[in-house]
């Protein structure tokens, strides 16, 4: 079985290829993270409030698309379904944006009622 992906916690990303040092999201560092070429993918804590506890993980893998270029999405297993959500190039991979979808996949009483993941 291959290595463990990078994981987001508290805001800053863990990688054990890198030299254990933790990369803040939203930073110039993140971005130029997420551009490199060896970065493929990264897992993403759905926190759940109100049972105050992680009840799960979404996987962020960058693609390349068919008209060139690398793109990330989220996936999520939901039953005997994956779930895939666009995210876009690397520059529009923010904390926020990644919370917005986590909180959608978790099924939140806000994001229930959300049917369009595309605008999150």
């Amino acid at each position: 079985m291959g290595a463990k992906p990078p994981m987001v916690s508290e805001g800053s990303v863990y990688d054990a290829g890198q030299a254990g040092s933790a990369i803040r999201l939203d930073t110039p560092a993140w971005f130029a993270w997420l551009a490199a070429p060896h970065t493929t993918c990264f897992s993403y804590p759905l926190y759940d409030p109100a049972r105050g506890y992680i009840v799960g993980f979404m996987t962020v893998r960058k693609e390349r698309r068919q008209r060139g270029g690398m793109y990330w999405s989220v996936f999520r297993r939901c039953g005997r379904r994956v779930r895939k959500i666009y995210l876009g190039q690397s520059t529009t991979v923010t904390q926020a944006r990644l919370q917005a979808i986590a909180e959608a996949l978790r099924g939140t009483p806000a994001a229930q009622g959300r049917t369009d993941t595309s605008t999150l």
